[in-house]
């Protein structure tokens, strides 16, 4: 049986990011993990030193996991096009969209007011300028 276990998310600072999906999205804080450079070198194919520490949320059934790599030369952030190949964002459904973007503007990060369809969708980014979609409809 294949089950999605998490959904990995970097990120530039662990304790904002946690905020933010934790204020904005609902999520509860399942459990941290720092992961020695050996065997994260290993599995990630990051040369070392690799300084990876981790947060776990959960939401229901979904885990989302937010890496830290605190180490000097990592990539910069840039923007993504939805049609490059990849992972284009995450959807989550949101009770109310207008309250929903008061709390992401709340918690550091943006509105994307032009995306927005009615009181149906709109699309804002994290912190980090992580693509995120949010639905008033849950049925889909």
């Amino acid at each position: 049986m294949n089950i999605v276990n998490h959904v990995g998310l970097c990120v530039t600072n662990l304790e904002r990011s946690r905020t933010f999906y934790e204020q904005v999205l609902g999520f509860v804080h399942h459990y941290d993990l720092s992961v020695p450079d050996a065997p994260a070198s290993q599995l990630l194919e990051i040369s070392a030193p690799v300084g990876l520490r981790a947060v776990y949320l959960r939401h229901g059934h979904f885990t989302l996991e937010l890496l830290h790599f605190d180490r000097s030369h990592n990539e910069p952030a840039r923007l993504r096009s939805f049609t490059e190949p990849g992972l284009t964002h995450l959807s989550f459904s949101v009770p109310d969209l207008d309250v929903a973007a008061e709390v992401v503007l709340a918690h550091g990060g943006e509105v994307l007011t032009h995306t927005a369809i009615g009181d149906i969708a709109i699309m804002v980014r994290d912190p980090d300028g992580q693509l995120l979609e949010l639905l008033t409809h849950t049925d889909r």
